[in-house]
């Protein structure tokens, strides 16, 4: 399984509009961060967990192939803004987008226009496949758990892929999802910033969620200018993790 970061930033994304702070103004490319979302190419299938707004802009220059499936965490704009620029990869067929059905209501109500009867040249050709429990599912023959995942008071969803995990937004992980994630090679978690958040898990907390889940290897993405300087603050984690950034490939 090769996985690709096509983002690692929070919903501002790195630099922030307008911020001059030491972060926003770096020239280490990996402190420039995107809206969060990784590639996964497993068995021959290309898959995507969620289209941001920089979806375009992450997928240009990279092969152009069938997307066989794309995975939804939940309906927030950063996760989901780019789904209109799925336009170029109909012409493989339908995308299949795997979502919870409060995220396919939602989808439906901001963009009517893909689910109209007649549509008008041009739109995408997506298909809403609604994740109706957690249990695994098979996107074209690729084994997908459900993760339960709490943003605030929100009910999202992670994913697990064989021995990869890849988990945004997290404020905690119910108890009882944690069995699901045991025995993984590689972790990826969301780690907002270095002081707390109400909705995200900050820095110590994602440190202490990994230790639980206990991967080989974890690596923190979905993360704000408020979290520090790349160079920095790599050099205070654990020798098992890492921070995410983006265009990184990595093996699991």
């Amino acid at each position: 399984m090769i996985v690709r970061f096509l983002g690692t930033g929070t919903s501002t994304g790195v630099p922030e509009i307008g911020c001059r702070c030491e972060v926003c103004t770096s020239s280490d490319k990996r402190d420039y961060r995107l809206r969060a979302s990784v590639q996964i190419n497993v068995d021959g299938k290309n898959i995507i967990i969620d289209c941001t707004p920089d979806f375009r802009q992450q997928i240009l220059n990279l092969p152009f192939q069938k997307i066989d499936g794309m995975l939804i965490t939940h309906e927030h704009y950063d996760h989901v803004g780019g789904i209109d620029d799925l336009r170029p990869f109909s012409r493989f067929g339908t995308v299949n987008l795997y979502v919870e059905p409060n995220v396919a209501r939602a989808l439906e109500i901001r963009m009517p226009y893909c689910f109209v009867a007649n549509k008008y040249m041009g739109v995408p050709d997506i298909e809403l496949r609604e994740i109706r429990d957690l249990s695994p599912f098979f996107v074209d023959g690729v084994e997908v758990v459900p993760i339960r995942v709490i943003h605030y008071k929100m009910p999202i969803l992670g994913y697990r892929i064989g021995n990869f995990a890849y988990l945004t937004d997290v404020k905690y992980v119910p108890e009882e999802e944690i069995p699901k994630l045991k025995r993984i090679d590689t972790l990826v978690l969301s780690a907002l910033r270095k002081k707390e958040h109400v909705s995200h898990e900050n820095l110590n907390e994602a440190i202490a969620l990994s230790r639980k889940i206990n991967p080989r290897i974890t690596y923190f993405t979905h993360m704000s200018h408020q979290m520090g300087l790349h160079s920095v603050m790599e050099k205070q984690l654990p020798p098992d993790m890492l921070f995410a950034y983006d265009g990184l490939e990595i093996t699991v």
